[in-house]
């Protein structure tokens, strides 16, 4: 097999630049890895900077059988480490860990992958991902900006977030009808000061009603009266900090919820 055509049902839309796959691929640190991740590899253009860049433990996850026998006769040797599934069905702890994932990623489930990584953020150290420029933007924004959401706070307050590269459309095939970038997240050493469930709850319950300020949003929590009358609690979800959502987290009695 020497082509493959990009299928729009999986949201392919290939990688055709060299140059922007090897700064892609170098932007991976595997120092505390045991297993790399790629997701989607297609047609393989990150996995061969992939292959020379590290000698750890590497797996390939595609969905499309048909890059799966492309990738097989491409590159020899990978055939074990090939997984024809889709990686938001896959048990992440049936890997070594710690866990670095790298990936060309599909913009159609782009932020269903980052709830994976969040869900898994105990054994994920690292992930260097390509994304929409939107959503990219999302998750990198501040708080106080219309961009910044329940996503951007999850992933801030687990890891360090950089955007490393932007990405004009026509460095793909098919061609998108949007700009892309890269990020870079990693880890932080400490975890959050807080009940991490709660601090979940909080978050998605807040930006779900983001027009209301905290006092109207919050109130399923039944959070006493006298607790309410902090400021905090007259701002509206964007208005709030990682650190401010971990102190109303601390506010809230969730012995009720």
């Amino acid at each position: 097999m020497n082509f493959v055509n990009p299928k729009k049902r999986f949201g392919q839309n290939f990688l055709t630049n060299d140059k922007i796959a090897e700064d892609i691929v170098s932007f991976l640190s595997d120092s505390k890895t045991k297993t790399i991740l790629e997701i989607g590899p297609g047609k393989g253009i990150l996995t061969k900077n992939l292959i020379k860049k590290s000698n750890k433990k590497k797996k390939f996850i595609e969905i499309d059988s048909d890059c799966i026998e492309y990738l097989k006769i491409k590159f020899d040797g990978i055939n074990d480490d090939l997984i024809n599934k889709d990686f938001l069905k896959i048990d992440l702890n049936s890997f070594d860990k710690p866990i670095s994932i790298i990936g060309n990623f599909p913009y159609n489930i782009s932020s269903q992958i980052l709830f994976k990584i969040y869900e898994n953020k105990n054994i994920i150290n690292e992930m260097v991902g390509m994304f929409q420029l939107e959503v990219a933007e999302r998750i990198c924004s501040n708080f106080g900006t219309k961009k910044y959401g329940i996503l951007s706070v999850l992933i801030q307050a687990f890891f360090e977030v950089k955007m490393m590269k932007k990405i004009k459309p026509q460095s793909f095939y098919p061609i998108p009808n949007v700009d892309s970038a890269v990020i870079r997240i990693n880890k932080k050493n400490d975890s959050i000061n807080c009940n991490e469930i709660l601090f979940k709850k909080i978050v998605k319950q807040s930006f779900g009603q983001r027009r209301k300020t905290l006092r109207n949003s919050l109130k399923i929590f039944n959070i006493p009266d006298i607790k309410k009358e902090d400021t905090i609690f007259a701002k509206r979800p964007e208005q709030l900090s990682v650190s401010d959502f971990i102190y109303l987290t601390n506010l809230v009695d969730n012995e009720n919820i």
